[in-house]
């Protein structure tokens, strides 16, 4: 469903104006603008949209007399899961556990992807030589078995610091740790991207002229080289959004999320063992998960039609 991160190298836009009007007029960016704002509007106003503030809720009436979940009507508009909780609260509040981890794990992949991959297309030598080496084999391990790993060697709390009581913060890190793992498993393809592309650009007038006056490589690559491989950053950061959702499913799927807070994998994991009688507790979720990604592959899709030159 995604465009090969690895070889999908983007020139800089002629003008933002054009590169607006193009991506506005795409109706592909429309269906996916438009698909992410109902999520994150559903998100941000679940405790209002939902059957109560509190997802965890238990309703009697979600099972009838031998246990079993109540089907979508009037009563639950989605139908209840094997607990007796509002499959319909439940889904939008795993929307803000969900697309949060996955966005902040996309913003921490191309941070890491966008940061080696000047780095190493920059300085050459023995600096890409390492960096290439380093990025083939974090690509060559299965990322979900590596993000696995990762999730279980994090720590899952803070440490007992006066600091983090004075201002409440919390000592769970179990949502952190997911995000940082899938972050941690998820930059190659930017960093390939962004490396083919510093590679060429280093070789341009404008790099050559601030290097005769003066400029350090730290302002290279920060005023010159950086703004000019945005336009692939962003493109591929989009299409990431849609696999570190599919990732964060599958971790999740796997128990490997936090048990007090619904997302969208965990309820399919859930619901999973009675989708014969009760399929509506799986399809659900799985119906907002395959919205996203189209979402966000949809709008991927659009931004590079929209950045390429004309």
């Amino acid at each position: 469903m995604t465009a090969d991160s690895s070889s999908l190298v983007l020139p800089a836009p002629k003008s933002a104006p054009n590169t607006f009007a193009r991506f506005v007029k795409n109706p592909l960016a429309l269906v996916g603008a438009l698909i992410l704002l109902l999520l994150f509007a559903g998100a941000l106003l679940a405790p209002w949209l939902g059957k109560t503030a509190d997802p965890n809720q238990i309703y009697a009436a979600g099972l009838d007399k031998l246990g079993v979940p109540t089907a979508p009507g009037a009563t639950f508009r989605l139908g209840a899961d094997t607990l007796g909780h509002d499959v319909w609260t439940r889904v939008i509040f795993g929307a803000r556990v969900s697309l949060g981890v996955a966005f902040c794990a996309m913003l921490t992949s191309t941070l890491i992807g966008t940061t080696l991959g000047l780095l190493g297309g920059f300085f050459g030598g023995r600096t890409d030589r390492a960096l290439t080496r380093f990025t083939e084999i974090i690509a060559a391990l299965p990322t979900i078995l590596l993000a696995i790993t990762l999730s279980k060697v994090l720590p899952d709390r803070l440490p007992d610091f006066w600091l983090f009581k004075l201002f409440h913060v919390s000592p769970d890190l179990t949502l952190p740790r997911l995000l940082l793992a899938i972050g941690l498993v998820t930059w190659t393809g930017i960093a390939r991207a962004v490396r083919g592309q510093t590679l060429a650009l280093k070789q341009r007038e404008f790099v050559e002229a601030a290097r005769a006056l003066g400029v350090s490589n730290l302002g290279i690559l920060t005023r010159h080289l950086l703004p000019n491989v945005m336009p692939t950053v962003i493109v591929l950061a989009t299409l990431a959004t849609a696999n570190t959702i599919l990732l964060e499913a599958g971790l999740s799927y796997l128990g490997l999320g936090d048990p007090a807070r619904p997302s969208w994998g965990s309820q399919i994991s859930d619901g999973q063992p009675y989708f014969a009688s009760a399929p509506w507790i799986v399809l659900v979720p799985g119906a907002a998960i395959v919205l996203a990604v189209t979402a966000f592959n949809l709008l991927g899709n659009a931004l590079q039609d929209a950045l390429e030159t004309r």
